[in-house]
């Protein structure tokens, strides 16, 4: 099941993150969800596994498991390459062992001081508050993406965690349209006012926390998990369906894609089993009010600053 972007290219409605994966776990999880039936993997420079992805995407390729046309392959520009678009970009293409890829997004909206190309550090100030570089505008960003597609090595290219306005600011400063903005977006926090905008002006939606960040967010952040919520453990209960399908499914009938992260098989494989049956119109007004505004991903902890503010 796929989505067709505004640049006319097909983006698989499921996928499978990596963000927080171990390396030593890469070849597995890619090889394993290439088995499954995913065909859309979702990286990014700031995950540092960019090579072990490619070096599993090349084993893939070469014993002939999956052509490379037939995967769509997201990564991100990090916040300090702002100033160097094409070589972070050209650096992403080497360690994942493309040629193109289909998907390249802003992964912040912010710029911060460059370390380096690749490097994908948030250096602090003195004052222990993430050093922003006032210097470079989203625009000029947003036009330097625009000549990867000219060049050749991206497909299609988006933002990640812009909100209404700076979405907004996108569409009017864009030659190249966003593709995609990939947003935080789960049961607690379900952003539907940002969805509806850029569905209306045609850019895909994808939750790259669906499950709101489970376990993994809660060690993190200290935030609490919508899998333990007991309206959807009932909704659950009736389908015959786990928690964390009954809220995939939901992502996906209000046509965002999503992208589960998870490093047990036995998860990889339930995640992908939501195509067998199709939640009602009550159930889906029933997860709609338990909407709480909840974000799990609170940059403070690391940056000592709130960017979401």
């Amino acid at each position: 099941m796929d989505i067709t972007l505004n640049s006319g290219f097909k983006m698989p409605i499921v996928g499978s993150g990596v963000w927080r994966m171990e390396k030593e776990r890469i070849r597995d999880l890619i090889i394993n969800a290439i088995k499954i039936g995913y065909r859309h993997f979702d990286c990014a420079a700031d995950y540092k596994n960019e090579a072990e992805v490619g070096e599993a995407l090349t084993e893939a390729f070469k014993t002939g498991l999956v052509k490379r046309e037939d995967l769509f392959i997201t990564t991100k520009l990090w916040n300090s390459d702002h100033g160097h678009v094409i070589e972070a970009c050209k650096d992403s293409l080497k360690k994942l062992q493309l040629d193109y890829l289909d998907l390249y997004l802003v992964h912040l909206p912010v710029a911060t001081r460059h370390t380096g190309v690749g490097t994908t550090d948030s250096a602090l100030g003195d004052d222990g508050v993430l050093d922003i570089d006032t210097t470079i505008s989203l625009e000029t960003t947003w036009h330097d993406m625009e000549k990867l597609v000219s060049m050749g090595l991206v497909r299609s290219i988006g933002i990640s965690n812009y909100d209404v306005f700076l979405t907004r600011d996108c569409l009017a400063y864009s030659n190249i349209k966003p593709a995609v903005n990939q947003i935080e977006k789960h049961p607690y926090f379900q952003r539907d006012s940002l969805v509806k905008f850029c569905q209306k002006h045609g850019i895909c939606v994808t939750a790259h926390t669906p499950l709101g960040g489970a376990t993994a967010n809660a060690e993190w952040f200290g935030t609490v998990s919508c899998l333990d919520d007991p309206v959807l453990k009932d909704v659950a209960e009736k389908y015959k369906k786990t928690v964390a399908q009954i809220v995939l499914r939901w992502g996906i009938q209000r046509n965002t894609v999503v992208i589960p992260k998870t490093s047990k098989p036995e998860r990889l494989e339930e995640n992908f089993k939501v195509f067998d049956f199709e939640l009602s119109k009550e159930d889906m007004e029933l997860i709609k009010s338990i909407d709480r505004k909840y974000r799990t991903h609170q940059t403070v902890k690391f940056w000592g600053i709130e960017l979401y503010a």
